[in-house]
């Protein structure tokens, strides 16, 4: 999972954060892939708006269950009556209680929405994606604002294999992948083993699934190549590489509420596209640092990103 933009921005992060999760349209679904943590208690607020309760849900992962934190807290900001079910599942899952109105809002990461929507779409960038999503989504169902903050796919290698192997960029393993044992999420070879091939070029050793292990499989030489999410702070500590994709196989990945729009008003559409609009890729890691790597609460990192971005 790789945004190539905001490299040195995001570098900088990296060296202070901590992350999870992301994917792209075919690729390793973070809302599919992830092992649930404890999960936070649910809780009901209801702020001095009317009308019916908005429910927050998540995926069971710590990024997807701070961003619906980060989501709560700035409708209830607003006034607006909030219900968090957070560490639900996969996109499977939630997405059919989205269509049902048992969930209201979910964090959602646009390429990897459109994916699951439509396996064989070829869009990459942001405006594209969302042109598609818009298209495709059933009535009842709605994505606001995109955030400019991405998590997503990258095809890593640590720096001694990248040294080895002369590589910078997916197009390099060309000729050299046949020795090569990839790893990822369990889902990552029936997703991407054909993209690979059809985009690249590419046919792996063998396909190993090591699921929230990808990085320290590719530091132990269990694997030589790993499918790891660009906020991941192992990629720093550990020193390794994400590959260039210089052929777009990876989707844009960017932060973007999915809602059940007969649940949500005006003042709820509004403060969500707020929090879009200051939310960055630099700003995400350095929150996920605090979560996956300094152990806080997910509220109370909502509750202080929220403040500095004047939206409590």
């Amino acid at each position: 999972m790789t945004p190539r933009p905001v490299r040195t921005a995001l570098a900088v992060a990296l060296l202070l954060a901590g992350a999870a999760a992301c994917s792209s349209s075919g690729g390793s679904d973070p809302l599919a892939a992830k092992s649930p943590d404890p999960a936070p208690p649910a809780s009901s607020s209801a702020g001095g708006g009317a009308g019916k309760t908005v429910v927050v849900g998540s995926a069971n992962f710590p990024e997807n269950v701070l961003l619906a934190s980060i989501y709560s807290q700035a409708l209830q900001a607003k006034g607006v009556k909030v219900e968090e079910k957070f560490n639900i599942g996969s996109r499977e899952v939630l997405y059919g209680q989205l269509q049902s109105g048992a969930l209201t809002v979910l964090p959602e990461y646009n390429g990897a929405l459109l994916g699951y929507l439509d396996a064989k779409s070829t869009a990459t960038g942001k405006d594209a994606v969302n042109t598609e999503l818009k298209a495709k989504l059933p009535a009842g169902l709605a994505i606001l604002d995109s955030a400019a903050a991405e998590d997503k796919d990258s095809l890593t290698v640590t720096q001694e294999t990248a040294d080895r192997l002369g590589v910078k960029s997916i197009a390099d393993l060309a000729g050299k992948a046949q020795d090569l044992v990839v790893g990822g999420p369990p889902e990552f070879k029936s997703r991407r083993e054909q993209q690979f091939k059809d985009v690249y070029g590419l046919t792996f050793k063998e396909w190993r699934p090591t699921g929230d292990t990808t990085a320290n499989a590719l530091k132990d030489g269990g694997i030589q190549v790993g499918n790891v999410f660009t906020t991941d702070p192992k990629i720093v500590q550990l020193k390794l590489v994400p590959l260039d994709d210089p052929k777009n196989l990876f989707s844009s990945q960017n932060v973007t509420p999915l809602v059940n729009t007969a649940g949500l008003d005006a003042t709820g559409t509004a403060a969500l596209n707020a929090v879009s609009a200051k939310l960055d890729t630099a700003g995400l890691t350095a929150l996920m640092k605090r979560v996956a790597v300094d152990k806080e609460d997910p509220s109370a990192v909502a509750k202080s990103w929220l403040k500095g971005a004047g939206l409590s």
